[in-house]
């Protein structure tokens, strides 16, 4: 939905505030189609999501989605990055930080208890890890899993699967296998394939078919 120009503005205004009551903490705020962004130092995330959840002119008392991106030709490969959503203001913020694979990011879940969930996602997917998180295990992939799987370096080949063997009875570990199975396409209608009766119009097939003979 396109924004108004007072709406545009009232977000310009917002990003002013924010980088003036936290000079130290804010490396910048832009305006990006029609967005608001705010850049932030890493070790100051905590302080800056509570700022903006308990400020009056701001509001934003809903954690929408936490997730990240990966740049691997930067030395801070990630950013990890806040949604957030002032029900109040009706407006919506995005708040950034830059990390590495090495660095972990301070959790946010005495924030936004819904961190939680979000943070074990951005660990397994990513591999970013968020120090102090109450409950940091892997929450898509199976256990054992080995990489990151959302990484723009992640091999498509090389990693184990992991599976239960009705025949050993027990978990087994195999080579991802990402072939597939050669096709046949005979261009015939896939309902034919459920009736044993020809659907009307195959007969034109059939007289073409018969004409070439």
């Amino acid at each position: 939905m396109k924004l108004t120009e007072d709406q545009v503005q009232a977000l310009r205004d917002l990003g002013d505030h924010v980088a003036a009551i936290m000079p130290h903490d804010v490396i910048k705020t832009e305006l990006a189609k029609q967005e608001l962004i705010a850049t932030v130092q890493r070790g100051s995330i905590v302080k800056v999501l509570t700022t903006l959840r308990d400020d009056v002119n701001c509001k934003f008392s809903q954690l929408v989605e936490l997730t990240a991106v990966d740049y691997p030709e930067r030395e801070q490969r990630f950013d990890v990055v806040y949604c957030l959503l002032s029900m109040k203001h009706n407006q919506r913020v995005r708040v950034k930080l830059a990390t590495d694979e090495a660095t972990p990011v301070p959790t946010v879940t005495g924030v936004f208890s819904t961190a939680g969930w979000f943070e074990r996602e951005v660990w397994d997917m990513y591999g970013v890890f968020f120090a102090d998180h109450p409950d940091l295990r892997r929450i898509l992939t199976d256990y054992g899993f080995e990489g990151h799987p959302l990484r723009k370096d992640f091999p498509l080949t090389g990693y184990v699967e992991m599976r239960y063997d009705e025949d050993q009875k027990r978990i087994v570990y195999e080579p991802v296998k990402l072939a597939q199975d050669f096709r046949s396409f005979d261009f015939l209608s896939p309902w034919e394939a459920m009736t044993s009766r020809w659907l009307p119009g195959d007969e034109k097939a059939a007289q073409q078919a018969e004409g070439k003979k």
